[in-house]
């Protein structure tokens, strides 16, 4: 037995069992490897949550891009998050509630005047031009006539007003200049508390039926903004965390490339596009199509041409924010832009 143990029966049991345990040990490599694997897979998508509207057509693309698959076929799990104000929609950004959005520039320049560094700006994905402006109770042939009168707007409808005046040589020191909540433009113009009031579609329309026999009185294609840059007088623009892109540029660039897909698929099958985001406006598709296409949208062609436009127009107007004291510093909104994480077409 002491043979057996110590001798060269005793080595080749040793021999035996070095195979036997790196055998073992392989088995459970390859075990704890599968397991790896199947924890891996197993990963739920990165879930991301998009802060838009439900009522602006602006939106569609985003729409289309989570309805047809896009953004799961980029691995990522998106939300739409039901969010209608563009302040809300960026506060959301900036408390990490939402990871990207479409809103209103005018609530993203502020927010830059106040150092808010939680968000960079990278696309322009729609645009309505003529969608947006301003009509006069009967009695007003135009702004000249409105000199001493009261006139409403809000926002970005204020812009447009103060361009639709500067055609005229005046600006709104010239006029009686009424901040209205835009649902109470038309009551105010049907009562007589206002004499003209400026805002977009569809409340446009509203106005006009609230005072019939009026007159259009300009819309923001009649702007020298308009003139300048191609574009309404604050359109939408693209917002991401920035937490986000510094820490997870490829889930950045998998959000961008699925966002432009829907854009192009909006643009090559507008058809499809109305029927498949249909439900997010509660309409029929043949309503939000004869609503697109008052819009502009745009996709991977000539994307870096159009951002540059876009950073300018962004600079001029926080130019005139701020020369109207709208905010109490001037951004350079150049700053705020990161297009690094969008590959390159």
């Amino acid at each position: 037995m002491g043979q057996h143990r110590d001798g060269s029966a005793g080595g080749a049991w040793r021999l035996a069992a070095a195979p036997l345990r790196s055998f073992t040990l392989a088995v459970l490599l390859c075990g704890f490897a599968l397991s790896g694997a199947r924890t891996a897979a197993a990963q739920p998508m990165p879930q991301l949550g998009f802060a838009g509207s439900v009522t602006w057509y602006g939106q569609v693309p985003i729409m289309v891009a989570l309805d047809k698959g896009f953004f799961k076929a980029q691995g990522l799990d998106v939300t739409y998050q039901v969010i209608l104000a563009s302040g809300d929609r960026l506060a959301s950004v900036t408390a990490g509630s939402s990871a990207f959005s479409n809103l209103g520039r005018t609530a993203v320049i502020p927010a830059m005047a106040r150092g808010d560094t939680s968000f960079y700006y990278f696309a322009n994905i729609d645009d309505s031009p003529g969608n947006e402006g301003c009509w006069a109770r009967p009695g007003f042939a135009g702004f000249k006539d409105l000199r001493g009168h009261k006139v409403a707007a809000n926002t970005s409808a204020q812009i447009t007003m103060n361009g639709l005046l500067e055609t005229q040589g005046m600006t709104e020191k010239d006029i009686q200049f009424a901040n209205l909540p835009p649902n109470e433009m038309a009551p105010a113009l049907a009562n007589g508390d206002v004499d003209a009031a400026c805002v977009w579609q569809p409340l446009l329309d509203g106005l006009k039926k609230a005072a019939p026999g009026g007159k259009l009185l300009g819309t923001d294609m009649d702007t020298p903004n308009y003139q300048k840059f191609k574009s309404q007088a604050s359109p939408d623009i693209m917002v991401i965390a920035r937490k986000l892109v510094d820490e997870h540029p490829d889930q950045a660039r998998k959000l961008a490339i699925a966002i432009f897909q829907g854009v192009d698929f909006t643009l090559q099958h507008p058809d499809e596009a109305a029927d498949t985001v249909a439900h997010y406006f509660h309409q029929s598709p043949e309503q939000v199509l004869a609503g697109m296409k008052s819009f502009r949208f745009y996709g991977t062609k000539d994307w870096q041409e159009h951002m540059k436009l876009h950073t300018a127009q962004m600079q001029f107007l926080a130019q005139w924010l701020y020369d109207n004291k709208k905010i109490a510093s001037l951004p350079d909104a150049a700053k705020w832009e990161n297009t690094s994480f969008i590959p390159a077409q």
